[in-house]
């Protein structure tokens, strides 16, 4: 039997070609709605940030800051399929962007503490927009990265917590410099899911890399604070 009659069919070809089409479509168009709120969202968490450190408010600490964000989070998972949803993310941004405010504050207070908060927004946006124009323009697949970053996440998470009650400051730099690199690679794999189809759902691919963008600045933040306190 020749191999030609093993080779799809003009209608065939014809259907798969239409059916990338409309995938990429889909695809653009969550992209471009993910970027439009997250845009938004960020300029909004500026908003909340400021306000909290133009009024000195004191951060509500790590108890009210994990029921706060753990609650906001599931609400807005609850809510993504609805308008709804819209306003539980600006609640979940802007509450994240408070809780920026009195961080920021301490920085500045510190010696060269305006460099520090410069160059700590200064890399993040370097990192998000090199990494996601990285992952916007190749379309790679990178989900094989997802089980090594959640396990990552989950073992530097607890790390955190245990440096923070126990009051271990190289624990708490190490934990810094990992979720640098964990942020960094999650940035990747979050953008790879969306331009492949993996994530439909802009309101949770906007809340997924605003959360990275936050918890890359308050790394590289702590990072560089350490470094310019010790020049």
């Amino acid at each position: 039997m020749s191999s030609l009659d093993n080779s799809p069919l003009p209608s065939e070809l014809a259907s798969q070609a239409e059916s990338t089409a409309v995938s990429t479509l889909a695809a653009n168009k969550v992209i471009r709605n993910t970027y439009m709120l997250l845009s938004m969202t960020l300029a909004f968490a500026a908003v909340t940030a400021g306000v909290a450190m133009a009024l000195r408010l004191p951060h509500p600490g790590i108890i009210i800051t994990l029921v706060g964000f753990f609650g906001l989070f599931f609400a807005t998972v609850k809510l993504k399929n609805s308008v709804w949803g819209l306003a539980a993310v600006f609640g979940l941004t802007g509450f994240m962007g408070y809780t920026l405010g009195p961080l920021i504050n301490h920085y500045l207070a510190l010696p060269n503490g305006g460099q520090t908060v410069m160059m700590a927004m200064g890399g993040t946006a370097a990192i998000f927009l090199g990494l996601s124009g990285y992952a916007l323009t190749t379309r790679k697949d990178f989900s094989y990265m997802g089980g090594f970053l959640t396990v990552g996440m989950l073992v530097a998470f607890v790390a955190g917590l245990a440096a923070l009650f126990f009051q271990i400051p190289a624990l708490s730099l190490t934990v810094s410099a990992a979720f640098v690199l964990l942020m960094s690679g999650m940035i990747l794999w979050q953008t790879g899911d969306i331009v492949n189809g993996g994530e439909t759902n802009y309101i949770m691919a906007t809340v997924s890399l605003f959360v990275s963008i936050v918890n890359l600045f308050t790394s590289l933040l702590q990072l560089l604070g350490f470094w310019n306190s010790n020049d």
